[in-house]
């Protein structure tokens, strides 16, 4: 081994290790190197032995490792026990014989100073589930004597054996000897495809994986009867493979054991054994910021992590490349409106000072009468959001959503096909303890009262208290989460009457963005402090249900999180964008809240640029706050904090500091694994914010995928160094976040079009262009949607006190809406230009919808969900594995007929000899 150089992205521990060069590795390829160096390590077991990757025989390698917390004895350091099984020995193992390692024993005779029953407990269940383990066919050893104070170890290895039955009981695909050709494209595909490798090429991985295949290996469900007859065809199953998907069905009953402290953690290893050629590269290649322009290395992180994990990368790297062209569009329509904002009529009447319109105050008696013109800033700002091109864009973005949902569709068929899952069909899970527990909690009751307990299972009669408290307890939570908008209402309408007091010009001209902003903050700290509140109380309201399997577990914990953190992330924006202005009433006829709080009103531009103030700091700030809090603040903290306490015992155990840090042992310094659940939900909710308001936000795409380029870095650095490593989980799809993207994708088609109609003046500008316009432009929009008010009309009390503070006397004051003015018979009454601009954006709405949810729906059906090579290497893999069982029977029937020939007295063999070459086509391929 030659030294190639250390990464930093690795533990302390491991960064002094010799380095094989990665480069050579990729020339021979994985598994042929992973072979030779398990035979030189094999040669040298205490090289890595020390490194607690192996049990200390120095041959049987770590596949799993119990954690648990155990109490010394006071009486000193006792005696320590080291007892060796065989293979045969542990199958044999009975309950009341010690694991072989290293444990704490009491001396014969010696008496417990103090007698823990709930340690005794503890420790009952622990040896009964490992001895459980044991008669499975594991191999178990145990640590206590480690670096870190009452803290154990027990060591799982399993043996092949073991392996290859999981394997053939799992039925997972093995690649065979048998290779065929990948159909590759022709003429001018063929070009167009090489063109695009070499332009690609500088931001491709450079891993082996990711270069293209022209040939591919015939995989077939493993057999233990096709397995080996001769030791060369042998072929060593990945551990990781296997054991993690084993995990499954040997470790069932892990996770109560868990909840009750029976054991403090169950992890596999970071395998430094696979670090040479995939650990290390992925540090390399993936979990490192400076190669955030590549793509990612997605079949390696499968191999590392497993398909469940590896779905998810794969999925956000499917949504940050779409987000490109988006961001691009997103970008055109933000500079056209910069272009034509000095072009667009309204705004400039609106900062015309020769104009002199007197609008009425924003509030009773403190607020005085204001000019049109000071609101100049605010009505060309929203012109960079309210424009022509923001319908387009939303139209656009419908069409990108059900492009992205399609194409993701078939990027994921291609990863099934490639690793080996297009047959695979998820098998019933086996049911949670929990819910066994209660099963025989109701047998045991039916059982005291003499009735039939045969197959016993919950119905709906024994889960309706749960319900009806799922029921009380999410309706509670959406009404905690309106009320706390109501408040940051009333807080607004207070502020801003509080700061219309202020005698400086400056002052009264700066409320609504003061308002604004402030009040934009206070919903954004209160989002990201129910978020954490809900994810706990959407736990707790699965738990009390009891599911019966942990897939429906997930998917319903899923359901009610997702659905807390909805209506807890979009609430202040629906407020703003369908519910403020509409109910303000009008001068002379406020509505008030409490008798004393006037409902407040949109700015004369209208409500959209505060839409996109809202939307843009609660996106921007969600992302910031959680990426560098939450991600790497808090696990910086927790993992500060662990190695505090640490170093605080072993400052007690001098003999414990000097002891030499196993493997094990820094994976258990990592922060655990909590599953996919939190980074799924960070980008639905984001990819909410970039579909669900993008009409008055058109950098909301720009701003995802800046984050997300972070984001798929931060999510690899986490996984690979600061987590220890996940269960694997074979899985062909991402679950039910593709039908909660959907149903995004759906509403954000109807959300958008109630945008642009309502809350936007889009719709006002067409009606007065094609309606009431005398010229055909633009001129007089403003007056057009502006009413009048005497001032003699204000009911008493609610009058400007300083009605001369513009310095002359106002008689007729304005303000928007469409009503009758004060010289009319049915003066301050709902006038015929509301209806008719109420008309066209209902029409605009349905129309809206209709048409782009049929354009939607002609791109989900003119693009096939499977790709047609796809299909057809599919379709010729069935046929291949069908003339490779030809060809076997008949060579079967063959070697019957010679044998018949020439041994006609004789009885036919009992057993199949396994050399022939026919056979051999379907054995497993050798690494």
């Amino acid at each position: 081994m030659r030294v190639n150089k250390k990464y930093s992205c690795l533990p302390a521990e491991e960064k002094g290790i010799h380095i094989i060069n990665i480069r050579a590795i990729e020339d021979i390829g994985y598994d042929q190197h992973e072979s030779t160096l398990l035979n030189s390590l094999s040669k040298n077991p205490d090289a890595d032995c020390k490194y607690g990757l192996y049990f200390r025989d120095g041959k049987r390698k770590v596949d799993y490792i119990l954690v648990y917390h155990y109490k010394k004895s006071s009486a000193g350091r006792t005696l320590v026990r080291r007892v060796h099984h065989n293979d045969s020995g542990a199958r044999s193992a009975k309950q009341d014989q010690p694991l072989p390692g290293k444990g704490v024993q009491l001396e014969m005779g010696e008496s417990e100073p103090h007698v823990d029953y709930h340690e005794d407990d503890k420790r009952f269940r622990r040896e009964e589930y490992e001895g459980n383990l044991v008669e499975a066919g594991l191999e178990l050893e145990r640590d206590e004597d480690t670096k870190i104070h009452g803290i154990g170890f027990v060591k799982i290895h399993a043996p092949w054996n073991v392996l290859c039955r999981e394997a053939e009981f799992l039925k997972l695909k093995m690649p065979t000897k048998k290779m065929y050709q990948i159909n590759q494209t022709h003429g001018l595909l063929k070009k167009i495809n090489s063109v695009i490798q070499k332009i690609t090429e500088p931001i491709q991985p450079k891993v082996a994986e990711h270069k293209p295949q022209t040939v591919k290996r015939l995989s077939y469900p493993f057999s233990r009867e096709k397995e080996i007859s001769r030791k060369d065809n042998k072929v060593r199953l990945s551990n990781l493979k296997i054991i993690n998907n084993y995990y499954v069905f040997i470790f069932q009953g892990i996770t109560s054991l868990l909840a009750n402290g029976v054991y403090s953690a169950a992890y596999p290893l970071h395998d430094l054994l696979l670090c040479f050629s995939v650990l290390q590269l992925l540090c390399e290649e993936w979990a490192s910021y400076g190669v955030f322009y590549k793509y990612q290395p997605i079949d390696l992180v499968r191999k590392y992590f497993g398909e469940k994990i590896g779905l998810y990368f794969a999925w956000l790297g499917v949504y940050t490349q779409m987000l490109i062209p988006a961001s691009i569009v997103g970008i055109i329509v933000f500079l056209y409106g910069c272009a034509t904002v000095d072009e667009n009529i309204p705004s400039m009447e609106m900062c015309d000072q020769r104009n002199n319109i007197t609008m009425c105050p924003l509030c009773d008696r403190t607020c005085s009468y204001w000019k049109m013109s000071s609101a100049c800033a605010t009505a060309r700002a929203s012109h960079l959001f309210d424009n022509p091109a923001t319908v387009f864009f939303s139209v656009f973005m419908a069409l990108w959503a059900a492009t992205f949902m399609e194409h993701w569709k078939r990027k994921q068929m291609r990863l099934n096909y490639r690793w080996d899952l297009t047959g695979f069909e998820e098998e019933e899970d086996h049911p949670r303890a929990e819910y066994e527990a209660k099963v025989l909690e109701k047998s045991l009751r039916k059982e005291h009262k003499h009735k039939e307990t045969d197959k016993e299972k919950l119905t709906w009669k024994d889960r309706f208290p749960a319900y009806l408290t799922n029921f009380v307890g999410i309706i509670f939570m959406v009404g905690l989460t309106f009320a706390i908008v109501f408040g940051v209402i009333i807080y607004r309408i207070s502020t801003a009457a509080a700061l219309a007091i202020s005698s400086t010009p400056s002052g009264r001209s700066s409320v609504r963005v003061t308002v604004t902003a402030t009040a934009v903050i206070i919903n954004l700290v209160v989002i990201i402090i129910l978020d954490e509140v809900y994810g706990c109380i959407a736990r707790w309201l699965t738990q009390i249900e009891v599911p019966k399997t942990d897939k429906n577990f997930e998917e319903r914990l899923i359901f009610k999180a997702f659905l807390l953190k909805f209506v807890n992330a979009y609430t202040p924006i629906f407020y703003v964008a369908f519910f403020k202005g509409r109910f303000v009433g009008r001068p002379g006829d406020y509505v008030y809240i409490f008798h004393s709080f006037r409902m407040e009103e949109c700015a004369p531009g209208g409500c959209l640029m505060e839409l996109c103030i809202q939307l843009s700091i609660i996106m921007l700030g969600k992302q910031l706050i959680q990426n560098n809090l939450f991600e790497i603040g808090i696990p910086k903290m927790k993992k500060f904090i662990r190695y505090m306490k640490l170093k605080r015992r072993r400052s007690l155990d001098h003999e414990e500091h000097m002891k030499k840090k196993q493997r094990y042992e820094v994976d258990y310094n990592l922060e655990p694994f909590a599953g996919l659940t939190p980074e799924y939900m960070e980008m639905i909710i984001q990819f909410g914010f970039v579909t669900l308001f993008v009409a008055s936000f058109p950098l909301a795409p720009l701003f995802a995928l800046l984050n997300n380029i972070i984001e798929i870095r931060l999510d690899a650095k986490k996984f690979v160094t600061e987590l220890r490593r996940p269960v694997a989980v074979r899985a062909k799809d991402i679950g039910i976040w593709y039908n909660i993207l959907r149903g995004i994708g759906k509403l954000a088609v109807i959300i958008n079009a109630f945008v642009i109609s309502f809350t936007s003046d889009f719709i006002p500008r067409l009606v007065y262009l094609y309606m009431y316009s005398e010229n055909g432009t633009m001129h007089g929009f403003v007056n057009h949607t502006l009413s009048s008010f005497n001032v003699s009309d204000f009911q008493a009390g609610t009058a400007p006190n300083d009605p001369m503070d513009l310095g002359y006397e106002v008689q007729i004051c304005r303000y928007k809406d469409y009503r009758e003015p004060p010289w009319s018979e049915n003066k301050y009454d709902i006038s015929k230009d509301f209806w008719a601009v109420l008309a066209a954006r209902l029409a605009f709405v349905i129309v809206f919808q209709n048409l782009v949810m049929f354009m939607s729906d002609f791109v989900d059906w003119i693009i096939p969900d499977i790709p047609k090579d796809i299909s057809q290497q599919i379709h010729k893999e069935k046929v291949l594995m069908v003339e490779v069982f030809m060809r076997e029977e008949q060579g079967k029937l063959q070697m019957l007929e010679t044998w018949k020939d020439k041994d006609k007295k004789k009885a036919a063999p009992r057993s199949w000899p396994g050399s022939d070459s026919t056979i051999l086509d379907i054995l497993p391929a050798g690494r």
